[in-house]
């Protein structure tokens, strides 16, 4: 009797948004005036329409205040004034990212301006935080097309296309993202995620632990790196990872986790304890419910132990309760339920 890696395979994502990748990679500079051309003239700000320019200018203030709710409102008064009003509709875009109407806004900005590469990446960037990925990814698109050596959107680009299932795609966009940028940690832990989903796992925990040099490593990170670690057999590597996060994030997956590589390890015991204390933590966490069942079905096989196939039972049956979709664990129901 083995713990089957189909309990639960959990795929890399990545779990940081567009806007955090901004952030970690330093943002970018949005000039919001320039069109296609590198000479075009800068009409929306010579023009005779105070009365748009002023609110604009208004609601910068009020956004550099706090006061997003005045500050839109400004913004708002703008474009219904002067609707080809570009800094008025990347301005309320701005402040939209908190809500759905980013993506319209950005979305107008970029048709007004195609030229524009500002305008496009954050149309990209509300997109992929709304999940309209395939979106996202046309936007970011065009944005490279404009700048190419930008490393957030070649990060964020990167990112959508994993979070699409398209390794594949997503790795140049990734390689570039940490050629633009090799000091930083986030660009490092996406292409360390594209590696891991691509099975090339020496190449992801070279990221992983390069990114954990750069920066403090965040759970996502520890985690990203211990299952690199466990799928590449380096069991022992991959425990010290795990200890280090459940220090940090004493979660129930991170307790299955733990089960999972103490298994591994032919440490059966340990395994069984992490994987109840996963259950104690969350009792519809399956994947545990489904570790603590293997442990007890191999002290049924190794030892005799009825008792131990008894509650193996009930806790199979437990997590078919919560997760119907488990054909191994269906298999395993049906050949010890009355002994074996």
């Amino acid at each position: 009797m083995t713990l089957s890696e189909s309990f639960r395979p959990n795929r890399l994502r990545l779990t940081a948004c567009a806007m955090l990748a901004a952030a970690t990679m330093g943002g970018c500079t949005y000039d919001y005036w320039k069109a296609s051309k590198p000479n075009a003239r800068e009409p929306q700000l010579l023009t005779s329409d105070r009365v748009s320019v002023d609110s604009v200018a208004r609601g910068r203030r009020l956004a550099d205040q706090g006061l997003d709710r005045q500050a839109l409102a400004e913004f708002e008064k703008a474009i219904e004034n002067n609707p080809t009003l570009i800094t008025a509709y990347m301005s309320a875009g701005d402040i939209y990212m908190k809500y759905d109407m980013a993506a319209s806004r950005f979305g107008t900005a970029a048709e007004l301006a195609p030229g524009s590469f500002d305008a496009n990446f954050k149309y990209g960037e509300a997109l992929q935080a709304l999940g309209r990925l395939v979106d996202s990814v046309r936007a970011y698109l065009k944005a490279l097309a404009i700048k190419p050596t930008d490393p957030v959107a070649n990060m964020n680009l990167g990112v959508a296309y994993l979070n699409l299932g398209e390794a594949e795609a997503a790795l140049p966009y990734a390689e570039r993202a940490v050629r633009l940028s090799p000091k930083n940690a986030a660009a490092r832990t996406n292409l360390g995620a594209v590696y891991a989903e691509l099975k090339q796992f020496d190449s992801a925990i070279a990221e992983y632990l390069q990114a954990s040099e750069l920066s403090s490593p965040t759970p996502q990170l520890l985690m990203n790196l211990a299952e690199s670690l466990r799928k590449s057999e380096q069991y022992e590597q991959a425990a010290n990872t795990l200890d280090q996060l459940v220090r940090i994030e004493p979660s129930a997956k991170v307790y299955e986790r733990i089960g999972a590589v103490q298994f591994k390890m032919k440490k059966r015991d340990e395994a069984e304890v992490a994987f109840r204390k996963a259950v104690e933590i969350d009792a519809n966490y399956y994947p545990a419910m489904n570790g603590v069942a293997v442990c007890l079905l191999n002290k049924y096989v190794l030892e005799s132990s009825d008792a131990a196939r008894v509650e193996a039972i009930k806790f199979l049956r437990t997590s078919l309760q919560v997760e119907k979709n488990q054909p191994k664990v269906k298999e395993w129901l049906a050949k010890y339920q009355h002994g074996a």
